[in-house]
């Protein structure tokens, strides 16, 4: 992406001089939108739930987390903290026309207030020393306010924790009980194996790597004198969980999307980078294993079409587009994949700096990842990852929470679809979905889950899409292909439709098709859909654009089938890979060989790992 002569996706990022070039490139087009009081960003393209002007005061933050750890690191400014200082002062002074105002319980300013709480722990002699003791009343009484209001039950009360980590670090009264009280309630959401919840009954996504990871590896290195067990705890759930994180990654450095909050784009690495800052290591993941990590996620990212035409990070993932977009995400937001850059504050003799840059170390083809109810696969020949979902008990108000938790499958070559409107398959873009409809054109999918289980490659979940239609699914794990079952209970009836993965549209597809398989290849890989057991149709479904977030245009095989009030037996056989292969009748006998399962005239046989034989038929 080259944007003002500035050829950013040229930038080597080898170096620690690269990657601070990289982040000089991505701040120079903000300079001429900053308010002449210096206090808010006012990038402008669409809008949030919360107003513009703390749309504003969110930009203004969020830049933050990038130039802080390059200022603690040694960068050269640019003038840009000179800038920012300035909005400090002026947005924490009651008295300015661009004062940030007071905070209210749950307000947005209570997340932007946990940056200048790094700041003050990591460069208290360019954020404090400067002010006088006016402009020092006035920071530390506006971010105080965090701790006479509260935070939402999750990742946010690690916001008060870094507050009041800032003001012990500068010698001001802080709220150390209110800060334990925060740091035990998060002990709380912690599963095991590294993972944590975002919040009780939460969904485990890249909220755990990108904040509660993150925030406690700072705290493990900021506070490891003053908090030595509850450190040392941090420091070995960042090994258990990177190692399970490690298979989100594809070797093109590419991560899986999957979940909310996606717009924060390179934010997927900021966990490596807190990693490094508090010099947690293995024999495994070593200095250059995680450097390689960051440096290719980075790479990948800046090579994608996420700018607009000044540089400016847009809202959208691989592309601009406010359609999988949250509530919450502003024309600012996006600036929180900053957090990255916290490895800029390491010494430029610091080991993470001085090691070559590793390839991937070599993984399974299989991880079981009980806890966020994954299972990953990886194809070693094209670097193929999919997570295949059992899904979630509980569910919440987010946008498109469907789409982003509860696919059967999502895959770093074929992205997630989320639904343009509600009105049919081309609207819906049901890829990797179960999608049931009361023959009006208006469907259904899963959304929550009675039950759920994981045994080695194949997931198995209960839901009720409406009161009197209960569907249990197994899915059979595998890369290239998988295998889904459906046993359907319904008292109504309905019309099925069953997605595989949607795959990139370009000039020409070649698109082939039977009475129950489809398949489309092109040059961004193959896609194909075979039914096994129940289907009577298949069809090519062209869903809305910008409905899936790698590509603005997409294709879904889809198979289709009628179902009366009464209990019905649905198989299929999916396929997806990235250029290579396409599917054809012997390529689906060795899928099927390859994942022990055997069709039969009653129904199917899945053969388990542990050599259990798991059958099912009506």
């Amino acid at each position: 992406m080259t944007f003002k002569g500035q050829p950013l996706d040229e930038n080597l990022l080898a170096t620690k001089q690269d990657l601070q070039e990289a982040l000089r490139q991505l701040l120079r087009p903000l300079r001429p939108l900053y308010s002449p009081g210096g206090a808010h960003l006012q990038i402008r393209g669409g809008g949030a739930g919360h107003p513009e002007e703390l749309a504003d005061m969110e930009g203004f933050s969020r830049v933050l987390w990038g130039l802080v750890p390059y200022l603690a690191g040694g960068g050269k400014d640019e003038g840009l903290w000179e800038l920012g200082l300035k909005g400090i002062v002026n947005g924490t002074n009651p008295a300015h026309p661009e004062y940030w105002g007071d905070v209210a319980d749950y307000d947005q300013r209570l997340v932007e207030m946990a940056v200048l709480g790094l700041a003050l722990c990591l460069i208290p002699e360019t954020i404090w020393e400067p002010l006088h003791q006016q402009e020092r009343d006035n920071l530390y009484n506006w971010l105080n306010q965090i701790n006479h209001h509260p935070c939402y039950d999750c990742n946010w009360l690690f916001f008060n924790v870094l507050v009041n980590m800032g003001f012990y670090k500068v010698g001001l009264p802080y709220d150390q009980e209110q800060m334990e009280k925060n740091l035990n309630r998060m002990e709380e959401f912690e599963l095991g194996e590294g993972w944590y919840s975002d919040g009780i009954g939460g969904h485990s996504d890249y909220y755990v790597p990108f904040a509660i990871q993150f925030y406690g590896l700072v705290y493990a290195r900021l506070m490891a004198k003053e908090d030595p067990e509850r450190c040392a705890r941090f420091r070995e759930r960042g090994i258990l969980f990177a190692r399970q994180f490690l298979h989100w990654f594809s070797p093109d450095g590419s991560a899986l999307p999957y979940g909310r909050s996606l717009t924060y784009r390179f934010a997927q690495s900021a966990f490596w980078s807190a990693l490094a800052f508090a010099d947690v290591w293995s024999d495994d993941l070593t200095p250059g294993v995680v450097k390689g990590l960051i440096m290719r996620n980075l790479r990948w990212w800046l090579k994608q079409p996420i700018f607009d035409r000044d540089g400016v990070l847009t809202v959208g993932y691989a592309y601009p587009n406010l359609v999988m977009a949250e509530n919450y995400n502003a024309p600012g937001s996006p600036y929180w994949a900053l957090k990255t850059f916290l490895v800029l504050s390491l010494a430029d003799d610091h080991s993470f700096w001085s090691a070559e840059e590793e390839d991937m170390p070599t993984l399974p083809p299989l991880s079981v990842q009980a806890r966020p109810h994954l299972v990953l696969c990886r194809e070693a020949e094209t670097g193929h990852v999919a997570a295949f979902n059992s899904g979630h008990r509980s569910t919440n108000d987010h946008t498109h929470t469907s789409a982003k938790y509860e696919k059967f499958v999502y895959s770093t070559a074929f992205g997630f679809s989320v639904p343009r409107a509600e009105w049919g398959l081309a609207q819906g873009a049901f890829d990797s979905m179960l999608a049931l409809s009361e023959c009006d054109n208006l469907f259904r999918v899963r959304r929550k889950n009675e039950e759920t289980s994981i045994r080695a490659n194949v997931l198995y979940a209960r839901w009720l899409p409406w009161s009197d239609v209960e569907v249990r699914t197994w899915m059979v794990a595998g890369l290239p292909w998988h295998v889904r079952i459906h046993l359907i209970d319904t008292g109504r009836a309905l019309e099925a439709a069953e997605g595989g993965f949607a795959l990139g549209r370009q000039h020409t597809e070649t698109v082939s098709a039977s009475e129950c398989a489809i398949q489309a290849a092109n040059a961004l890989g193959a896609s194909g859909a075979y039914g096994l057991v129940g289907y009577t149709s298949a069809q090519m479904v062209y869903p809305n654009a910008n409905t899936n977030v790698l590509y603005p245009r997409t294709l879904i095989p889809t198979l289709n089938v009628r179902l009366e009030p009464g209990a019905h037996l649905l198989a299929s056989a999916m396929y997806g890979r990235p250029p290579g292969m396409s599917m054809d009748s012997s390529s689906l006998e060795a899928g099927l060989r390859t994942l022990n399962v055997t069709v039969t005239s009653a129904g199917l046989a899945v053969q388990l790992r542990e050599g259990e034989v798991l059958e099912i038929k009506l």
